[in-house]
């Protein structure tokens, strides 16, 4: 895995939230119902004045089409950045400890070298750290 990939993770996590925010506004355009009364009366004698109630959404049937096709969108969007993210999480899973909480503090975290290293404690320094960081990912 790339260090690449693993900047890109913060971005799908974030990505999944903003995309599950933009999927709910859409569903709740979508279900938004005007309601209204008329009246009228009966067409024939006696003329008895009535009062009905209108219910249907304010858009058109084009308009809802195009809705449910931003939504398949933002779905499919959802889908490819949670697959990103289960790649990382599940390639973190199969990495030395230390590493991973390494990676957890420097990438996802953004922490400094040197708060990493004290982090770590064990008498890690700040090059340490960063030295056997690099090393692991030539490896890779």
């Amino acid at each position: 895995m790339e260090k690449k990939v693993l900047e890109q993770y913060i971005d799908a996590c974030e990505l999944i939230k903003e995309t599950e925010k933009d999927i709910r506004r859409l569903k709740k355009k979508r279900q938004t119902i005007v309601q209204t009364n008329v009246s009228g009366s009966n067409p024939e004698f006696p003329y008895n004045p009535q009062h009905f109630k209108i219910a249907g959404t304010a858009f058109t049937y084009e308009e809802d089409s195009r809705l449910r096709y931003e939504e398949k969108i933002l779905e499919e969007r959802r889908e490819n950045a949670q697959r990103l993210k289960v790649e990382v999480e599940q390639w973190m899973n199969h990495i030395p400890q230390r590493m991973q909480r390494i990676i957890k503090y420097r990438v996802f975290e953004e922490m400094s070298w040197s708060q990493v290293a004290s982090k770590l404690g064990r008498k890690a320094t700040e090059g340490s750290v960063k030295m056997e960081f690099q090393r692991f990912f030539e490896k890779e």
